[in-house]
């Protein structure tokens, strides 16, 4: 049985087997033909950070497969404080088939999985993002036909998603390039897990956005300022201003270069309007593969 929790954690054949999976699962869905590997399971959603898409995609995943979901708040489970993360995980294991964890630490989702006797799925942590990840390889796989080969610009700060989405890109034979002001890059922790687990050439990290992008296939942009940072916001606004997604940025890339934003967007910051509304938009395909990758990394852990 397999965890979950870092994307770092699975070979380049299972993200690829995972991505295909998503693929079949998505056209399922799309023709109508049902799909209930999960008939009989439960699900447990424990979400410390609130949520919309990771919840939603989450339930109805669950539904889609014909499995139950529950959704345990955070602030009633009490992980860490309420109880410890051992004596939860030994007690709920008895009662569901898997558990999905939206938490402030990452150590809260490898302590509970470190005593879980079912699966266990980071819907989100400080360091990493793999379900959004997953989501975001689909989408650069279904606008280019492929990930190998390609070049994904992430212009923001070396947080959760950049890490998790370098690392898919890495497995897949991709070129990712971080484009952020000094200062907000991958720190050491992540430079030597790279080193150690992928072993190829560390992702380039570029302090203008506009040699960032240049030929790129893929400008991806997430939000300045992340929960948990709201006292750092006036200052990530000045330092990020020249790292805005707009018309001028895009007009640097490749011909046919698409954008994506794992949302919410706080539009007019990092990304305006006349991008996110563009041709080049494909940041609504991206947030409807959350559902159909999330439900085949289920079935993976759940079989």
């Amino acid at each position: 049985m397999k965890h979950f929790l870092n994307l770092i954690d699975f070979t380049t054949d299972e993200i690829a087997t995972l991505l295909a999976e998503s693929a079949r699962l998505k056209a399922a869905h799309a023709r109508g033909v049902p799909t209930r590997s999960l008939a009989g399971k439960v699900v447990g959603l424990v979400f410390e950070k609130p949520s919309l898409r990771t919840r939603v995609s989450f339930e109805s995943g669950v539904a889609q497969l014909g499995g139950t979901s529950l959704y345990l708040p955070g602030n009633e489970v009490g992980l860490g404080w309420r109880e410890s993360h051992a004596d939860f995980s030994r007690t709920i294991g008895q009662y569901i088939d898997a558990l999905v964890l939206r938490v402030f630490k990452h150590d809260t989702v490898a302590g509970v999985a470190a005593s879980s006797r079912i699966p266990i799925i980071n819907g989100l942590s400080d360091w990493s993002h793999p379900c959004q990840a997953l989501a975001d390889l689909l989408t650069i796989q279904e606008l280019f036909g492929s990930v190998e080969g390609r070049t994904v610009a992430f212009v923001g700060d070396g947080n959760n998603v950049a890490r998790s989405l370098a690392v898919g890109c890495g497995r897949l034979g991709a070129k990712f390039v971080l484009a952020c002001p000094r200062g907000y890059g991958f720190d050491d922790a992540f430079k030597l897990q790279w080193k150690d687990r992928i072993g190829t050439s560390f992702p380039a990290e570029v302090n203008d956005a506009v040699d960032a992008v240049r030929g790129t296939d893929v400008i991806y942009t997430d939000v300045w300022t992340s929960m948990g940072q709201e006292a750092e916001r006036e200052e990530r606004l000045k330092k990020f201003e020249s790292f805005q997604v707009n018309g001028t940025l895009l007009g640097k890339a490749a011909t046919g270069c698409k954008v994506l934003h794992c949302l919410p967007a706080h539009r007019g910051e990092e990304i305006t309007d006349e991008v996110m509304e563009s041709p080049a938009s494909a940041v609504f395909q991206q947030a409807g593969n959350r559902l159909h990758t999330q439900k085949a990394v289920m079935e993976l852990l759940m079989k």
